[in-house]
């Protein structure tokens, strides 16, 4: 059985990761930044959890180190120890130019999405050292280099992400701790859904590529993680929307109307 931490996992990928994990056998710790979030997040995946599975919640801000370190210490003494830690916490503002985002939008990425990411890898590695075990950030849009409209900031935190973690894996190399990136594609979590609503006239103009190319969550979360579990190779990179899969979405002929569940 692993024993997982998985921050930003009140909602989104993060918290379907955590209930296939629950569903699969295994303890989670889920995070978030409020206790109203975290008891809500405990009292849904509960009925989840396989066997002996637990789930445990911790409050956090990633962006405070304190607080990770806090996180670390509280996941040991739930699960007894932790060998699978996932960064996932993340915020993204997509809609505006570089210029338009505002100071407060700028701040909220640069810290939520490096700093966190970079203080739970610390936290996660220091912790791990003696015993082993697995980090997996987890990446996003322009982490791959591409430059898309309006996502500018958020694209270079995220690539900035994907230097730092290939980074940390060969500092690992020859120790019991292995380090890996996810990239989980275009998902249709509670965030885009935010900045769809913040840019429907883009949303329309973009309709039939999106229905192309997003996905449910619920869809990708069993994927991501059986990949996770199954990953034995420090510096893997696990992705969802491969060439392979993006090809085939547009190939095969298809009358998806992925946005129509969430009435767009």
């Amino acid at each position: 059985m692993r024993k997982a931490v998985i921050t930003g996992s009140t909602k989104g990928i993060g918290f379907a990761m955590a209930r296939e994990l629950l569903r699969r056998g295994h303890s989670v710790v889920v995070s978030g930044r409020t206790r109203t979030a975290v008891d809500d997040t405990l009292e849904r995946l509960r009925p989840e959890a396989a066997g002996d599975a637990a789930v445990h919640g911790q409050v956090v801000d990633v962006t405070d180190a304190a607080q990770v370190e806090e996180l670390w210490s509280a996941a040991v003494d739930a699960l007894g120890g932790v060998d699978l830690w996932i960064n996932n916490a993340g915020v993204a503002h997509t809609t505006r130019p570089i210029v338009e985002t505002t100071p407060d939008d700028v701040r909220a990425m640069v810290t939520t999405n490096m700093f966190g990411t970079i203080y739970g890898s610390q936290v996660a590695v220091r912790g791990m050292l003696a015993h082993g075990g697995q980090v997996f950030n987890v990446l996003g849009g322009g982490s791959d280099g591409r430059v898309r409209p309006g996502m500018g900031v958020y694209s270079a935190t995220k690539r900035g992400l994907d230097s730092f973690t290939r980074a940390l894996a060969k500092e690992v190399a020859g120790t019991g701790v292995r380090i890996g990136q996810i990239s989980p594609g275009i998902l249709i979590t509670e965030g885009w859904l935010r900045e769809a609503a913040a840019a429907p006239d883009q949303v329309a103009k973009q309709r039939r590529l999106l229905n192309i190319l997003c996905d449910h969550v619920d869809d990708v979360a069993p994927h991501l993680v059986d990949r996770m579990l199954a990953s034995t190779r420090n510096g893997d990179a696990i992705a969802w929307l491969t060439t392979g899969r993006m090809t085939r979405k547009f190939l095969i002929p298809s009358k998806r109307d992925v946005l129509g569940r969430y009435g767009l």
